[in-house]
């Protein structure tokens, strides 16, 4: 309703849509980008564009039509920066709220801090693959999105998503396996899982 809302001209129900998945779209960006200001100025330019372009959309998936709208801006300003060498390897971190599934438990503070060491590991290793693979692994394996609807936000064929994905999570086995911090935290992790199951095992 929102969607057809818009089409007609509604700006209150676009905005709605704007608030309701802004999260999703800079998030996706901030992984592709690797940097809190230019995901922020994508994530805007791609509501623009959206908006400019809303009576074009023919049905599907909004979200996925947003996505490949800030995808497609996102690969823009990496093109630009690798074509003028402009991009700073000294740019500070920012933190984020990360959506990858590993959620702490509320009632320990060294359990919560070592899950949040991990959750900054995994984000680090991800931002070390390849583009086009870090975005199809934060689309299927963070966001849940399938293979068709990263073939549409992706323009490229399924046989091209699998292989990314295929190629994507390997590279990522391997950058964790080679960190031995990250393997010392998933061991503790598998200790604090499999001393639970037997706690509750024996309740």
């Amino acid at each position: 309703m929102l969607v057809a809302s818009a089409r007609a001209g509604d700006l209150d129900a676009f905005n709605r849509l704007v608030e309701r998945y802004e999260r999703l779209v800079f998030a996706v960006c901030y992984r592709l980008l690797r940097d809190a200001h230019q995901a922020e100025d994508v994530t805007q330019d791609a509501f623009i564009k959206a908006y400019l372009a809303i009576a074009d959309y023919r049905g599907g998936s909004f979200p996925s039509w947003l996505l490949h709208i800030a995808t497609n801006r996102a690969y823009d300003v990496l093109r630009y920066q690798r074509r003028h060498a402009a991009r700073s390897l000294d740019a500070e971190p920012v933190e984020r709220e990360a959506d990858w599934t590993v959620e702490p438990a509320p009632d320990d503070p060294h359990d919560t801090a070592d899950r949040r060491e991990l959750q900054a590991r995994l984000e680090a290793a991800l931002g070390q693959l390849p583009e086009d693979q870090r975005l199809v692994v934060v689309l299927h394996d963070v966001y849940g999105y399938h293979y068709e609807e990263i073939a549409a936000i992706t323009e490229v064929a399924l046989g091209t998503v699998r292989s990314r994905l295929s190629r994507g999570r390997a590279r990522l086995r391997q950058i964790l396996r080679e960190d031995p911090g990250t393997r010392e935290l998933f061991d503790e992790a598998g200790r604090q899982t499999a001393s639970g199951d037997a706690a509750g095992l024996e309740g």
